[in-house]
């Protein structure tokens, strides 16, 4: 398999998986999906959002979510930013940002999945929020201008990319000079098994796509960004391994030993630094 074809394979298992998840909570449940990595029972996504929060969103928001953190809560927003959110999903993180900046700001949320999108945009109306806009589009392609958001967010959605260095890089490019990423995402700690990498549908899961730490802060630093830090949230023990690698086909008493601890949810955070001025005749050739 070339790589633009696993590529292109992983980009439709996501858009596939989130477009179901979205369409069973229309359809009145929620996107858990029992046993799966994005199901009901699932440790990454429990209890990311306090009672406040859900209180001042639809609930069809809050049933969508698939994240693994919670980075309004994490990220610090002001009255006046805009602010965007890569792979916005049912608009729960999109919404609460959107409150958290007020009138004078903006909340956008982009996404791939056509249902998701359609969710979200139900879920805008039905909040009454105004300074919100849902886009079409792919985190590696964002369609907005050079230096045009205060802070990028995104809740377990980056590490579902197979460029990630391109998903970076264009956070960057949006980005105003000392603006701000903060993205809750699965991050990992040494070497994880290569049935774990292998199999495309734990991509799905938030697993198998997840970046080493050093390997994240390698790609930051490559994209720009300054002041980086991976602040864990959650570290995840063999207990948790055996419910997300349940019915995936893999030997569970034999991978979840070598996954203990080895990967967790982060809080990732970087800062777009002002370009430094040209200083001499020559430096900017």
């Amino acid at each position: 398999m070339t790589q633009d074809l696993q590529a292109k394979d992983i980009k439709e298992i996501v858009k596939e998986k989130y477009g179901q998840a979205a369409l069973r909570v229309t359809s009145g449940g929620s996107s858990c999906c029992g046993a799966s990595p994005t199901g009901c029972g699932d440790p990454i996504m429990s209890s990311l959002y306090d009672v406040s929060q859900a209180g001042q969103i639809p609930e069809e928001a809050l049933l969508a979510s698939l994240g693994c953190g919670n980075p309004t809560a994490l990220a610090k927003l002001n009255p006046g930013e805009t602010v965007l959110d890569l792979g916005s999903g049912g608009g729960i993180d999109v919404l609460l940002s959107a409150k958290r900046v007020g009138p004078t700001g903006k909340a956008y949320g982009l996404d791939m999945t056509e249902e998701m999108l359609a969710l979200a945009n139900t879920n805008k109306r039905k909040s009454g929020i105004e300074n919100v806009e849902f886009l079409k589009g792919e985190i590696e392609n964002i369609p907005l201008p050079d230096d045009s958001v205060d802070v990028v967010i995104s809740n377990c959605v980056i590490n579902l990319s197979s460029d990630k260095q391109k998903v970076l890089s264009e956070a960057f490019r949006v980005l105003k000079p000392k603006g701000r990423f903060a993205v809750s995402d699965v991050v990992t700690r040494g070497a994880i098994p290569a049935e774990i990498r292998k199999s495309v549908l734990l991509w799905v899961g938030c697993v198998a796509g997840a970046l080493e730490e050093n390997e994240y802060r390698s790609k930051l630093a490559e994209a720009g960004f300054k002041n980086i830090e991976i602040e864990p949230t959650r570290i995840y023990r063999i207990e948790d391994a055996r419910e997300f690698l349940s019915g995936q086909n893999i030997d569970v008493d034999a991978i979840a030993p070598q996954v203990d601890g080895k990967f967790m949810s982060a809080f990732v955070r970087a800062i777009k630094p002002v370009s430094e001025r040209c200083c001499s005749p020559t430096c900017c050739n």
